[in-house]
């Protein structure tokens, strides 16, 4: 049995193949790349499990630390958890890693002529890609172009994609799915700044918006649950999570999102200030002699959650310090962050004329009771009534959390970036058009 050297797990054989697909069957692997992180899932899905929302996951993890001892966290078919280290010095190096693992004893592949395609979440397609595309060397082009815009980001995003073509070949059919795509959508007066026109055209300062891909998925889910068509259905989604952000939605598209031409803007988030008077910036850096980088790290790496409460980014540990201690600022940051997405709330029902709906995802937003409370109290006014214990309960599936006789509705949906991803990969291969 071969081994490879950086991790010692043994392989089966390795046989890269042609270009094939199989129109009844395809194995997505999605990749999330980063500075020093490798998310992936691989999905087997196809029309008619999409149609079914009957996707299957065949393995999922993470890579982290890329650049030195990295570590590999994965789950495989049947469920059993999968840890190793390895000397991992490039995100090739990682991918090449994982393609290893996926055809060892402990992967879900036989070979890798098995891996269909490939989608990669892309974080900003600016104004040139407002839907997922195929990738080709003019789109690859394109995003090199675009990295001034989300310099954190979309570099990384392009080694991803040449990585795989590296390691699997030209032959494997490759889709980038973009953050700010779903946004593509706003109107010009909501995604235009007050600052002279030629700023934008000279420079596309404007607001692009992000976790696009997030509040499509729940839209989404959203419309099959109440029984609406794709272009039917008034609602609000809030992502909340360590990044945090509010989208008002109209007949399926976005009209309006809270990140702005960074995602600093908008809400609180658990690093990040959110949205604040432009003159701070220049005031604070101005008084602690900082550079205007310095002042960017700030805002975006400690600020935030973190930086109200001066203890951390986590709404857990907040929640766990408020009832064990009654911590101030604790309950001060908390404060702040319903307060703001409350805020959000009221606006976009202004911009909307009214909605059915607003839907809580994320990993706050999925899982923080509590939160979801605060942030609906006192929303009577608007129609939306807590239903207390349905709010308790929520866990894991879609649920509605108000009461039957609310006007405006609340619901919890957990998202699923990834899913997505797989489906507009296929979709985009087998020549299909994108019903979201």
């Amino acid at each position: 049995m071969e081994r490879f050297a950086n991790g010692g797990v043994p392989t089966r054989s390795v046989h890269l193949r042609a270009p094939l697909l199989n129109p009844e069957a395809m194995n997505v692997l999605v990749l999330n790349a980063g500075s020093s992180t490798l998310k992936f899932q691989l999905i087997s899905t196809d029309p008619e499990r999409i149609e079914a929302d009957d996707d299957e996951r065949l393995a999922r993890g993470v890579i982290e630390r890329i650049g030195g001892e990295a570590i590999i966290k994965a789950r495989g078919p049947d469920g059993q958890k999968w840890y190793r280290t390895a000397e991992l010095r490039s995100l090739q190096e990682a991918v090449d890693y994982l393609l290893k693992w996926f055809v060892s004893e402990a992967g879900p592949l036989s070979s890798l002529s098995d891996i269909d395609a490939v989608g990669h979440r892309v974080v900003h397609g600016g104004e040139d890609f407002k839907t997922s595309v195929r990738v080709t060397p003019e789109v690859k082009e394109k995003l090199e172009d675009l990295i001034e815009l989300a310099p954190l980001h979309n570099p990384h995003n392009v080694r991803g994609m040449e990585a795989i073509e590296s390691l699997l070949g030209a032959g494997v059919p490759q889709v980038a799915v973009f953050d700010t795509a779903f946004h593509g959508s706003m109107p010009q007066h909501a995604y235009l700044y007050a600052i002279p026109y030629s700023y934008y055209r000279r420079y596309k300062i404007r607001k692009y918006g992000f976790h696009g891909t997030s509040h499509r998925y729940v839209a989404h889910r959203w419309r099959q649950l109440n029984h609406k068509e794709q272009d039917e259905g008034t609602l609000i989604t809030l992502h909340l999570g360590n990044g945090a952000s509010a989208c008002a939605i109209r007949d399926g598209v976005s009209v309006d999102t809270s990140m702005g031409f960074t995602p600093v803007d908008g809400l609180i988030m658990g690093t990040r200030s959110g949205s604040l008077d432009p003159s701070i910036p220049e005031y604070i850096a101005s008084k602690e002699g900082l550079s205007h980088r310095e002042v960017g790290t700030l805002l975006n790496k400690h600020s935030g959650l973190l930086g109200i409460s001066g203890l951390t980014n986590d709404m857990r540990e907040l929640l766990e310090e408020i009832e064990e201690f009654d911590d101030r600022r604790a309950h001060l940051a908390v404060q702040m962050f319903a307060y703001r997405t409350r805020r959000y709330i009221g606006a976009y029902l202004a911009a909307l004329g009214g909605a059915e709906s607003v839907v809580f995802t994320g990993g706050i937003g999925e899982n923080s009771a509590a939160i979801r409370a605060l942030i609906c109290q006192d929303m009577e006014w608007s129609g939306l009534v807590l239903d207390e214990e349905r709010n308790r309960s929520a866990e894991g599936e879609p649920t509605r959390i108000t009461t039957d006789d609310s006007r405006l509705h609340a619901w919890v949906i957990p998202t699923d970036e990834e899913i997505l991803i797989a489906r507009d990969t296929v979709r985009l291969v087998l020549g299909m058009p994108n019903p979201f």
